[in-house]
């Protein structure tokens, strides 16, 4: 299962967690990781492209981890991408079940 966590504090994003593997498929058919990992890639892409928020961010060599976060609260564009990424995990999560992809929000 893939546990996407997204870290707010008063209401600002300060990040979030992708970690595990959907186990939806076998290793390179597995379109529940594939559609996780491209949401949340193409997020990180477009607040770095898009915006002036700086972040952090690291990612496991096997793939099964991708953790970003800002250092200071991000602005209204990449809070706006942070939004459309959660919309996307929640399209996912309602498509093909919580034993695939779990979305947390967790208060930091």
């Amino acid at each position: 299962m893939i546990r996407f966590t997204v870290w707010k504090s008063g209401g600002q994003y300060r990040g979030f967690e992708s970690s595990g593997h959907a186990g939806y498929a076998d290793e390179g058919s597995d379109i529940v990781c594939a559609a996780v990992t491209a949401l949340a890639f193409n997020t990180v892409n477009s607040i770095e492209q898009f915006t002036e928020d700086a972040f952090e961010g690291e990612a496991a060599e096997d793939g099964g981890r991708l953790r970003v976060w800002f250092p200071v609260s991000p602005g209204e564009r990449a809070s706006l991408l942070m939004d459309s990424l959660i919309l996307g995990i929640q399209g996912i999560e309602a498509e093909y079940g919580t034993e695939y992809v779990r979305l947390i929000f967790e208060e930091v």
